[in-house]
């Protein structure tokens, strides 16, 4: 009877372990339907005339396509200036908002530093509390950062959220390496250069992912702080600026009827969204490792 027992629940846990495979594709297919059903979607429109793109019914594949609305969206004035300086920013508020939040981050997780718990509470503040607009932008003029490049990559240097990320993630480090190395004779800089910053490359790659990615679609503080100077203007500035005059422009039928090239609100704000989104997907499958592990390990805070 024993026996007979035995082998019923065998059999039940075998066909339960042949049945997970089984839904766990179905769902991750689901999911992964989902997910690439938006992108896919914008990226029709983006490709269909935009007039008949008011009919409705376009899913994944466009129903007449053109290059018209990507031709709107690159025939923009200052859109080149602004490509240049959104690249520029991107790659250097991303290197020093790294180097920063790293520095700051192994000086709070030496466990020697006497500060590191008030300095970490302040730091925390900081991500609920702010001074507001106005004296963030008087702030800002007084440092002489207004109509200037570098409104945009000093303000970002320094991040609690980013800076409490790495931290964790080299609380993580075993004690003894450090340990090792300082009766080698090392000091913090090397430790911190090439024990610490090696090991750390996961939480490194997220961090940067995170500033990158917000750097990449910031337009607001171009609008704010460099209004007023085209040489200073953002990519994303620019695309906005495009969607708005064209929804301005497209308030009637008639408008949009005789619109040169036939583009719509809708398939422009498309076309734009693809332009803004496209560097990022591209760069993301190369830090998609370093972003899995990195956002795992550093993710939770003391």
């Amino acid at each position: 009877m024993a026996d007979v027992t035995a082998g019923s629940v065998k059999s039940k846990n075998k066909k339960k372990i042949k049945i997970f495979p089984i839904v766990n594709g179905i769902i991750m297919v689901l999911f992964v339907v989902i997910t690439l059903y938006p992108v896919l979607n914008t990226l029709a429109i983006s490709l269909n005339d935009g007039t008949d793109a008011l009919r409705g019914g376009i899913y994944l594949i466009p129903r007449k396509f053109t290059w018209k609305n990507y031709i709107t969206v690159l025939q923009k004035d200052n859109l080149i200036t602004g490509a240049y300086i959104t690249v520029a920013r991107t790659i250097i508020g991303t290197v020093l908002a790294l180097v920063a939040n790293a520095i700051l981050a192994f000086i709070v997780s030496r466990k020697r530093f006497l500060f590191k718990r008030g300095l970490s509470l302040f730091w925390v503040i900081t991500m609920y509390v702010n001074g507001g607009l106005i004296p963030t932008f008087l702030l800002y003029k007084g440092l002489g950062l207004t109509n200037s490049f570098w409104v945009y990559v000093v303000p970002g240097m320094v991040s609690a959220f980013n800076m409490l990320v790495i931290r964790t993630y080299m609380n993580g480090i075993p004690d003894s390496l450090e340990e090792s190395a300082q009766l080698d004779g090392a000091g913090y800089t090397t430790i911190f250069l090439k024990i610490y910053s090696p090991l750390c490359k996961p939480v490194y790659a997220t961090v940067a992912l995170f500033v990158a990615v917000g750097q990449w679609n910031s337009w607001f503080d171009a609008m704010l702080y460099n209004r007023m100077s085209t040489k200073l203007t953002t990519l994303q500035y620019e695309l906005m600026k495009l969607l708005s005059s064209v929804t301005n422009q497209g308030g009637t039928a008639e408008t949009m009827k005789n619109a040169v090239g036939a583009v719509t609100p809708t398939s422009v704000r498309a076309a734009a969204t693809i332009v803004t989104m496209l560097p990022i997907i591209c760069i993301y499958p190369f830090l998609q490792k370093y972003f899995v592990t990195g956002l795992t390990l550093g993710g939770v805070k003391e």
